[in-house]
């Protein structure tokens, strides 16, 4: 289906409307086995040592690629491969957050230590059947869309875990916040109920052994495979390197109070949500290739005000602007790159091959922090800006060298899914 002007209809169809409660489900338990957990721990009275060993409840996170076939090969016996894995998890998840709530981290932070893993590695499990959810239910036109309001719900989540789980605890205390938190958690299996069944059927790997390597083999076996791979590891590396060390630019080279940080911060992430659904709605229009050049080359540029910024010196409305505009460009070249990501998956293996192309993409902003502090000790912090855009520039020529894989038919000015091919093999 074509999609060449701005469509009320997308806006309003039940494929997308789920994704932001869906989106804002997958994103609640984050901020609950990390920043939030962290206050917890430290109003409690807890050691900073024990404190810092808490940081690795996080992991299963980076490494949640390694069960994803788990999760392409087995179909529960309700509600079919997909849904049915999002209802499973979710109530192991609330269920996880009531062990948490209930746990005194002053006399069992070994076993609050536990089930905070446990709850990260369910929630980890959680998004790699969400994104394979999403992947095969929304429509190649709308998936620019629905990747934009997902971010938006998945954002909005991080706000209510995190600023609004801190508030709610200086009125009910963190068990009863706690408790809360799991009770939205299993909220959000009737919106799982209420939604609708994907719309790319493929038949679940016949063994483990297929769903392990035969994602593998398959993406490899693509003739721009190697091209692609380079877009997912550079298309986002200026980003992570401008904000790798963000904070530490504003209040130690420019002087700003942590309050000031804290509250442009938060603007932020505001700007964000509005630059990724004005993102998802350019790409309703505009198609996936020439959105991710255009995003990618605004992203990029974007990073340009933080030389401003240097430049000038400690100035608030600047301060403003280049955050605002640096969030607003990012949300839009996000909103794009998922929806490239969901574009490469085949229908068999989604769950896998997201999850493997997501963790590469994530190892920029993994090891771009040492980098970044190299770089500012050699050149100081406006060099430093300045070549975040020369680093964006490798993924933009990555994009364009694999642009007919994208959308082959984009002179033509029908865009067809890179999964409508491998879909008709499956079928047939």
């Amino acid at each position: 289906m074509k999609q060449s002007s701005f469509d009320v209809v997308s806006l309003m169809n039940r494929r997308i409307l789920v994704m932001l409660p869906l989106g804002f489900v997958s994103g609640l338990p984050l901020a609950l086995t990390s920043g939030t957990l962290q206050a917890w721990l430290t109003v409690e009275g807890v050691d900073l040592k024990t404190i810092g060993i808490f940081t690795l409840v996080g992991l299963p996170y980076t490494l949640k690629f390694l069960w994803a076939p788990v999760m392409d090969r087995v179909v529960p016996p309700w509600l079919g491969r997909r849904r049915g894995w999002m209802v499973l998890t979710q109530l192991c998840v609330a269920a996880s957050l009531v062990l948490m709530a209930m746990t005194d981290p002053k006399i069992h932070p070994g076993w609050l230590a536990a089930y905070a893993v446990l709850v990260a590695f369910l929630a980890a499990s959680l998004d790699i059947v969400f994104d394979a959810y999403r992947t095969d239910t929304l429509e190649p036109h709308e998936r620019g869309l629905g990747a934009a309001v997902w971010v938006n719900g998945y954002r909005i989540a991080l706000l209510a875990s995190g600023a609004g789980a801190l508030a709610l605890a200086d009125y009910v205390g963190w068990q009863m916040t706690y408790l809360a938190m799991a009770a939205v958690m299993l909220a959000g299996v009737g919106i799982v109920l209420f939604s609708p069944n994907p719309t790319v059927g493929a038949d679940a790997p016949k063994s483990l052994k297929e769903a392990v390597g035969a994602p593998l083999v398959e993406f490899f076996a693509r003739p721009t495979a190697v091209g692609f791979l380079a877009v997912i590891v550079l298309y986002k590396l200026g980003d992570a390197f401008a904000s790798a060390l963000q904070t530490a630019f504003l209040i130690g080279g420019l002087g700003f109070s942590a309050t000031e940080v804290g509250a442009v911060k938060g603007l932020g992430i505001f700007a964000t949500l509005i630059g990724a659904f004005v993102g998802g709605l350019l790409m309703t229009k505009s198609g996936l290739l020439r959105s991710l050049l255009i995003f990618g080359v605004l992203q990029a540029v974007s990073n340009l005000g933080f030389v401003v910024l240097s430049l000038m010196g400690k100035s608030s409305a600047m301060l403003t602007a280049a955050v605002v505009i640096e969030n607003v460009t990012g949300g839009m070249g996000t909103a794009a790159f998922v929806a490239l990501v969901m574009s490469l998956c085949d229908p068999r293996y989604t769950a896998t091959q997201f999850a493997l192309l997501s963790s590469l993409e994530a190892l920029g902003r993994v090891f771009a922090g040492r980098p970044s502090a190299d770089l500012v000790e050699m050149v100081g912090w406006t060099q430093f800006f300045v070549l975040t855009v020369v680093v964006a520039l490798p993924g933009l020529w990555a994009v364009w060298r694999v642009r007919r894989s994208i959308e082959p038919e984009q002179q033509r000015g029908t865009p067809v899914p890179i999964l409508k091919p491998v879909a008709s093999q499956v079928s047939e």
